[in-house]
C-alpha cells in the first residue's frame, strides 16, 4: 500500500511506461538522447530524469549516461521517498483512501459511475465488499496498478526505486514533495472530481495496450514532444482542466522553485521526477529555461 500510494496520477501513469522489448543495449542506444537534462549555474549542475513509476526488470541496465550522471551527483531528489515507511502515517492513509463505518463508493458517486465500477472490477475478480470501501482516488489507483502489474510492469522495478535503492547509505536523500503531500493532494478532492478521476482512469485502461509501444518509443528516444503530444490529448478534456492543474502545474511550479535552491548551492544533483511534470510550455523543464538557467538535453 505505501508503493501503491506513492504511485498517484493513475490515469496519466500510461505516459511513463516502457517496454523491454523495446530497449536496444548497443551502441546506438547508449547514444542516443535520453529522458534527463542538464541545468547549470555557476556553483551547481543538477540532472533531472523523466521517471518511470512502473517498469519491468528487464529494462536494466539502463542507459550509460543516466547512470553516469547518478555517480557523479552528490544528492538524489526525488518526489518522495517511497521507501522511508517511518514517514507514513498508516492510520491517516487508511482514513484517506477507505469510508469508514457505513459509507460507502455507493454513496458518493452516480449510479452510472458506480454500474460501471462494478462492471469493470467484476471482470477483474476483485470483490466488491473491498471495492466499495474505497474512496474513488484511491480505487482509480488499485485499479490501474493491477492492469500495469498484468501487463508486467512493477514498482519495484521503477526509476526512482531503482535509484534511491542505490543511494541508500552512499547518497544524501532529499524530496521534493512527500507522501503526506501527495496524500492530502489526492484526498482532498472533491467527490466529483474523485469521481472524474476514476472515470478516466476506467476509459485509459482500455487503451493501456494500444498506446504503450509509442509511448514507450518517446521516452527511450528522449522524445519529449511525443510525450507531450499524448499528454495534450488527455489535457483536452476541459471537465478535467481543474484536476490537470493541481496534479500538474501546480506542482510543476512548486517542484521547479526547489530544484532552483539546489542551482544556488554547491552541490550536484540527480533529480527524478514524473516523465510528464517534465514536458510542455508549463513542464519544468521550460520553467528553468525561461529563468535563464542553461540547459541541455543528454
Amino acid at each position: 500500500m505505501r508503493k501503491l500510494t506513492a504511485r498517484f496520477l493513475p490515469f496519466f501513469l500510461i505516459l511513463f511506461l516502457l517496454d523491454a522489448s523495446l530497449y536496444a543495449r548497443d551502441a546506438a542506444a547508449q547514444n542516443q538522447k535520453t529522458f534527463m537534462w542538464k541545468v547549470q549555474s555557476k556553483t551547481s549542475t543538477v540532472y533531472v530524469l523523466g521517471s518511470v513509476h512502473f517498469m519491468k526488470k528487464e529494462v536494466y541496465p539502463l542507459n550509460n549516461k543516466i547512470e553516469d550522471a547518478f555517480e557523479k551527483s552528490n544528492i538524489l531528489a526525488v518526489e518522495a521517498n517511497i521507501n522511508d515507511a517511518a514517514k507514513l502515517d498508516l492510520q491517516k492513509l487508511l482514513t484517506s483512501a477507505f469510508y469508514p463505518g457505513n459509507e460507502t463508493l455507493e454513496k458518493h458517486v452516480s449510479k452510472e459511475t458506480y454500474d460501471l465500477v462494478k462492471k469493470e472490477t467484476g471482470s477483474m475478480g476483485m470483490p466488491l465488499e473491498l471495492i466499495n470501501k474505497q474512496k474513488p482516488w484511491f480505487l482509480a489507483m488499485t485499479l490501474e496498478s493491477i492492469e500495469l502489474m498484468k501487463l508486467g510492469f512493477n514498482p519495484q522495478y521503477g526509476i526512482d526505486n531503482h535509484f534511491l535503492k542505490k543511494a541508500a547509505g552512499k547518497k544524501k536523500i532529499m524530496e521534493l514533495e512527500s507522501l503526506d503531500y501527495q496524500i492530502n493532494l489526492l484526498s482532498g478532492f472533491s467527490d466529483e472530481e474523485q469521481e472524474l478521476f476514476l472515470l478516466h482512469t476506467l476509459k485509459d485502461l482500455k487503451i493501456l495496450k494500444q498506446e504503450i509501444d509509442k509511448l514507450l518509443q518517446a521516452w527511450l528516444t528522449g522524445d519529449a514532444k511525443g510525450i507531450e503530444s499524448i499528454a495534450s490529448r488527455v489535457n483536452g478534456d476541459r471537465r478535467i482542466a481543474q484536476i490537470y492543474e493541481k496534479l500538474y502545474y501546480e506542482r510543476n511550479s512548486a517542484m521547479t522553485s526547489k530544484i532552483e535552491e539546489f542551482l544556488k548551492t554547491n552541490e550536484s544533483y540527480f533529480v527524478v521526477v514524473g516523465a510528464g511534470h517534465l514536458v510542455g510550455n508549463k513542464g519544468i523543464i521550460e520553467m528553468l529555461k525561461r529563468k535563464g538557467y542553461p540547459v541541455e538535453q543528454i
